[in-house]
């Protein structure tokens, strides 16, 4: 479909018509029925997984079930993990299914695609969860690209681009498929350099081996020859302010390792509120206990919101800052054993 690696043309129009590509080679593809044993759920774009309610509709149904999309290197369910969910609620024992035969790192960007496109649609959480997912995999593409594939804004992902790690690349896909830098300032250092060494470089090699274009390439030529700075002002101040915030947050400490992305308060929120809703959790003990857990943690979002520290005493702020940094270290193990929980059953069949 298209390459993460950034080889490939990547406009938002050229990135749809790929994804429409793929999706109508799909539906023009026969249907095999597959065993449901042999299927893998694993890497959906709903943050909470398939909702038990859309899962008990389909199951009572009469009708014969849509076939699934399924990649065929790793029998992972593309799309169509409700209507599995339901054929085992059935007691099927096999399922039609439509193959893909793309690449492993193509499947998630057509999960998503699919997902938005009929049946349960993915929620506002689910769809910046799917961008956010796919900065990290396609970090060239475009803000309008991602957009196009997860439904959301340009102006979202320009956000969200500037929290998740390794996706503020150095140079992005343009309309004619060139790689140009998205901040010209160590182009125009490199050009810099190669132009003091050389004064009699052609302009286009200047350009070519710096990652700039030849007319950023003259630019820099004419402010080396007037004795100016190849940095317009503009340039200058944004590197010294960057600059700035780098040393403030070296001195910060935060606690949190570099490169963590975390969900918001709000996203934080609405992903609980969705588990609580969650029959089987609400209806066993365990399960009960948990949202007790998780209850007390979106209390303290909202005492957050409400107060921060403007309410505690001063002499009470360190052993508080101690104890709930000791008390995150605890859920950051609860995380760790979910996780691994998690990838050792995605990584088993359905049963």
């Amino acid at each position: 479909m298209i390459d993460s690696s950034g080889a490939d043309i990547d406009d938002h129009a050229t990135v749809a018509r790929h994804v429409a590509r793929s999706i109508g080679e799909i539906r023009r593809s026969p249907v095999a029925r597959v065993p449901v044993t042999a299927l893998l759920l694993a890497g959906s774009p709903r943050v909470c997984g398939e909702d038990p309610g859309h899962v008990r509709l389909l199951g009572e149904q009469e009708n014969t079930l849509p076939p699934i999309v399924v990649h065929r290197a790793t029998m992972r369910v593309v799309d169509g993990a409700h209507r599995v969910r339901a054929a085992l609620l059935r007691g099927l024992s096999h399922i039609g299914a439509q193959f893909f035969d793309g690449e492993e790192n193509e499947v998630f960007v057509l999960s998503v695609a699919l997902n938005a496109g009929h049946g349960l649609p993915l929620s506002r959480t689910d769809r910046t969860s799917a961008a956010r997912y796919i900065l990290t995999s396609h970090p060239f593409w475009s803000d309008r690209s991602v957009a196009t594939v997860a439904g959301v804004s340009a102006a979202t992902v320009a956000r969200l681009r500037k929290g998740v790690a390794g996706a503020t690349t150095g140079t992005r896909i343009g309309h004619d498929g060139r790689a140009r830098p998205v901040n010209s300032t160590e182009g125009r250092a490199r050009a810099s350099e190669l132009l003091r060494r050389d004064p009699t470089a052609s302009l286009r090699q200047v350009a070519r081996t710096a990652g700039i274009s030849p007319a950023t390439a003259a630019d820099v030529r004419d402010r080396l020859l007037r004795g100016a700075d190849p940095l317009p002002d503009r340039l200058r101040r944004a590197v010294e302010s960057a600059e700035r915030r780098t040393a403030h947050r070296s001195t910060e400490g935060t606690g949190a390792a570099v490169g963590d992305v975390l969900p918001s308060a709000e996203v934080l929120t609405q992903m609980a509120e969705s588990l609580r809703r969650d029959p089987s959790l609400r209806l066993t003990e365990s399960g009960r206990e948990i949202l007790r857990l998780l209850g007390v943690c979106t209390a303290a979002v909202r005492e957050r919101r409400r107060n921060g520290t403007s309410a505690v005493p001063p002499h009470c702020l360190d052993p508080l800052a101690k104890l709930m940094r000791g008390y995150s270290e605890i859920w950051q193990s609860f995380a760790a054993e979910f996780e691994q929980a998690h990838r050792a059953r995605t990584r088993d069949p359905v049963a």
